[in-house]
């Protein structure tokens, strides 16, 4: 008798260094072509795949529910944690935070630009963008950032780096 392993029916997507879950699940849907209610009913999670693509974590997200995602997605438990806030971090849903030299580095949304303490790009030294410096449309959700940029007037996100701003830090003497 011959063993055959099971593949899973998905297409894998490799997760992104400082990926948010959001921007994760947005790609993760689009490859395998699910919607959030069809990726909710895989999973058995419901409208919990949408409240965590809006970055609502209240509840937040426990462990079974990270391993039905896990299963389905083909991620570890402990990746998919990497995605969260760390558990007691407010985090800020709306408006949807960018740091343009980040994504033009590595073309995706990190989870910590949603924290409600940052004020800006701790490695570039740079505010974070909450629209579009072009047509001032706030951006969208990142599970909808397909090409990675504006969704009204398709400026790319890599461009609008120009027009972030130094950090100004006060030094203590």
């Amino acid at each position: 008798m011959q063993i055959i392993e099971q593949q899973s029916r998905f297409f894998e997507v490799e997760p992104l260094e400082g990926e948010s879950i959001s921007h994760f699940l947005g790609r993760f849907r689009r490859t395998n072509y699910l919607t959030t209610g069809g990726l909710g009913k895989l999973t058995g999670l419901g409208g919990v795949i949408g409240r965590w693509e809006k970055f609502y974590f209240s509840p937040f997200p426990q462990q079974r529910e990270l391993e039905a995602l896990a299963v389905i997605v083909g991620v570890e438990v402990e990746r998919l944690m990497e995605m969260l806030p760390v558990k007691g971090m407010t985090l800020q849903p709306k408006p949807i935070m960018l740091c343009a030299a980040c994504y033009g580095e590595n073309p995706c949304h990190r989870i910590e630009w949603q924290f409600k303490q940052k004020q800006g790009c701790d490695r570039h030294q740079l505010t974070l963008l909450s629209r579009c410096p072009n047509c001032q449309t706030y951006f969208s959700l990142p599970s909808t950032w397909v090409q990675g940029e504006c969704s009204h007037c398709f400026l790319p996100f890599g461009t609008m780096v120009k027009h972030q701003r130094f950090i100004l830090r006060k030094i203590r003497g």
